[in-house]
């Protein structure tokens, strides 16, 4: 962790000066751009106040044709092995199908709809009234490997029916990761295998021992494949990208009580192999294919049934109204459903985020009494209500997750009511230690000081005969726990408090945040307000592989900027030798850069204009060809590559002397502004970097996304007039577009 996370936000210096803006669209305020808020019909509470301009919506593209059975062949070479399905039921329309309707059926449902200016949307048990989709894109089927590629067992090739052949791929594939040498992994997967070539009748060689098993020709073979794609040309990649967004078009809209909306996931997830998150005990089991026959489909009534594939047929149709999901099955896993939702941008995930965050606001005018209550019943003669109101003030005060009982076959990650003896150490008279691991396996671990009752009640909790392995809270669970919360607030839960005090956090370090100082300075701000919501949330990561080359990658930036200042202050005493004598001080750092580090600066920044030329000389030459044009020839390349080692000669000659000769007509007016422009960016990189170091254990996107009232980032970009580009990317932009259009400065969580 860096020193700058144990500063309050008040204490982060701010400097006075203007960034270096690129793009004039993507530096204005959101209040500028959207104009001033204004009343919405929606009340989402007595404080929210309107918002902007409407703004059009962009009109959906509707290729609506299906063409499924010629696009989504299944594989025959992936036996399955189900019970009988029901056959889709028969509704009207069905015999002709027409996936999705016409576009200018839902048009104009779709021009300027702003769901949360409608007091009655959302409410009701009945979630839509008409709902029409294409159904789902199922993977590609499996295609054999060549006769040579073959997985060696004690030296001997093996001869592989298809679906063994298929799994024995999969982790061919990805046998260079870490993955697939986790010992774990590799024994679930070896299980699998086993039991696939068993289904499939078996192969020439007796296999029994993992470590005899020899994937590298498949690996060599998938490895090729790697390269041949990277090796595609620019019109080839394009090409394929064309052809997948034709075939995807179709299922990227359903249309739900005329309107179009998003739709998510509509891509069955393909076979492979499980990965997990964190330790999880089935990764590496073998995922299977997934068929028509395993889907049910959720449509309106007399909508058009979306054709199945050719030879097969759907699971079943529904028209369940109260539910939202397009498609459903059941993976073969941990056993649970899988859903085609609508996608994170759409009207019915809008409300839901809507309602989350307003319940969790509501929780304010509660918590006060709630928290006086959990108070007194520490101290309660039965021990579950000492454990409800143990439980309660480490969830408020700690935003430890509920928990929940966990099955043998599923990763051993516990919350407040899951902890067990051994993760509580206890350290007179009130500090206690939690050491477990969360939610995705990231470990929990802090030190912390407790209220006296609550020490007092753990040590209770811990007592004899209890030990290793036993439940610390072994009176309640998380149902009995919000069970008892309903009785504060309706939907109250103890997740609602998680989403309370990340918001509440957030919005006490955005009290403490001055306006002043430059965009990136702000941005910096924003950050680590963000990043002290993260920590509460215990939103860590493990710093990447590329975080190291990432930090260079700047740092190197920097340095060409200083060098490129110190070049043109030199250029100034090139056009007025005596400027050193009139401002001294401006020039000290003229030898802040030896001559060696000028030197590996050059080499850099030449290297890079060599790789440049060449890029652009292959560019030109693929559209010269695409429009049969005469292409470039090898001396135009070289041309443009001796240009730039005249350029070096100049700079290591500029490097020898320490002289730099001025460009024509440069003043030093002039000179000093380009110098101005280049320290913002010296300032506004090196507040990049920071922020890069700052996060490279914490992920701020977590909180961003779930956990901190969008509305609260909306305030910051108006009041602090911060483009709003800087704070949400785009896919956050779409997701809480409401958050945007309804909200104003003004604004409190």
């Amino acid at each position: 962790m860096s020193d700058s996370e144990d500063l309050t936000l008040s204490e982060i210096s701010s400097r006075n000066g203007h960034g270096a803006v690129k793009n004039e669209d993507d530096e204005m305020p959101l209040a500028q751009l959207n104009g001033r808020a204004k009343q919405k019909k929606r009340k989402l509470s007595d404080k929210s106040n309107g918002a902007p301009k409407e703004k059009k919506a962009k009109k959906a593209k509707t290729t609506l044709s299906l063409k499924v059975k010629k696009e989504t062949p299944l594989a025959p070479a992936t036996p399955k092995k189900t019970k009988k399905t029901p056959k889709p039921s028969q509704t009207p329309g069905s015999e002709t199908p027409s996936a999705t309707p016409k576009k200018e059926d839902s048009e104009e449902a779709d021009e300027g709809y702003k769901w949360w200016e409608d007091e009655n949307f959302g409410e009701g048990e009945e979630r839509w009234q008409t709902l029409e989709h294409a159904g789902v894109i199922f993977p590609p089927p499996y295609e054999p490997l060549p006769s040579y590629v073959k997985l060696y067992y004690n030296g001997k090739a093996v001869d592989l029916p298809p679906l063994a052949e298929e799994v024995a791929g999969y982790f061919a594939a990805m046998i260079e990761t870490d993955h697939a040498k986790n010992p774990v992994f590799q024994q679930n997967f070896f299980n699998d295998f086993l039991q696939v070539l068993e289904e499939s009748g078996g192969c020439n060689v007796e296999i029994k021992d993992f470590d005899k098993c020899d994937f590298s020709k498949m690996a060599a073979f998938f490895e090729k494949q790697r390269e041949e794609k990277k090796a595609l040309t620019k019109p080839e990649k394009q090409r394929i990208k064309e052809e997948k967004e034709k075939l995807e078009e179709p299922y990227k809209t359903c249309l739900m009580d005329g309107r179009r909306e998003n739709v998510g996931n509509f891509r069955v997830e393909p076979p492979g192999l499980f990965r997990g998150r964190g330790a999880h005990p089935k990764t590496g089991k073998f995922k299977r294919r997934v068929f028509p026959e395993d889907i049910t489909l959720n449509l309106g009534e007399g909508a058009p049934i979306p054709p199945a594939p050719e030879g097969h047929s759907w699971g079943a149709i529904r028209h369940d109204k109260t539910v939202v999901w397009l498609a459903m099955w059941r993976e073969n896993i941990s056993d649970t459903f899988k859903y085609v939702k609508l996608a994170a941008n759409s009207s019915i995930k809008g409300i839901s985020d809507m309602k989350k965050f307003e319940t969790a606001r509501k929780l304010k005018d509660h918590i006060q009494r709630i928290r006086a209550d959990y108070t007194k019943m520490l101290k309660d003669q039965f021990m579950q209500n000492r454990q409800i109101a143990t439980a309660t003030y480490l969830i408020d005060i700690f935003a430890l997750r509920a928990g929940g009982e966990k099955g043998e076959d599923e990763a051993d990650t516990v919350g407040c009511c899951s902890l067990r003896y051994e993760h509580v150490t206890l350290k007179p008279p009130n500090k206690v230690i939690f050491d477990f691991l969360g939610k995705d396996s990231i470990r929990f671990y802090q030190e912390v000081e407790v209220d006296r009752q609550v020490f007092k009640n753990l040590r209770i909790f811990k007592k004899e005969p209890k030990g290793p392995g036993d439940d610390m809270f072994d009176r309640i669970t998380p149902t009995i726990l919000n069970k008892h919360l309903q009785n504060y607030m309706k939907g109250l839960t103890a997740k609602v408090f998680r989403t309370y005090n990340a918001s509440k956090t957030m919005q006490d370090q955005m009290d403490l945040i001055s306006n002043e100082g430059t965009v990136a300075e702000k941005v910096v701000k924003y950050n680590a307000a963000n990043r002290t919501v993260a920590i509460l949330c215990n939103h860590q990561r493990t710093v990447s592989k590329n975080h190291e080359v990432g930090v260079k990658r700047i740092n190197d930036k920097i340095k060409e900027l200083e060098w490129q200042k110190l070049r043109l202050k030199k250029m100034i005493l090139d056009v007025d030798e005596k400027a050193i004598k009139k401002e001294p001080k401006y020039f000290e750092e003229l030898d802040d850069l030896t001559k060696d580090e000028q030197g590996v600066i050059v080499e850099r920044v030449i290297e890079r204009q060599k790789d440049q030329a060449e890029k652009k000389w292959n560019r030109d030459n693929e559209k010269r060809k695409m429009e049969k044009q005469e292409l470039l020839t090898k001396e135009d390349l070289k041309e443009k590559l001796d240009k730039i080692a005249e350029t070096r000669k100049e700079y290591l000659n500029e490097i020898k002397t320490g002289k730099v000769e001025a460009t024509k007509g440069a003043s030093v007016a002039s000179l000093k502004t380009k110098i101005e422009t280049v320290e913002n960016r010296i300032t506004n990189t090196s507040y990049q970097l920071k922020d890069k170091e700052d996060n490279s254990e914490v992920s701020l996107g977590t909180s961003k996304l779930n956990y901190i009232d969008p509305r609260l980032t909306v305030v910051f970009a108006k009041k602090f007039n911060v483009p709003i580009e800087k704070l949400f990317t785009k896919t956050l932009r779409d997701k809480f577009n409401w958050a945007i259009e309804s909200t104003d400065e003004n604004w409190r969580f």
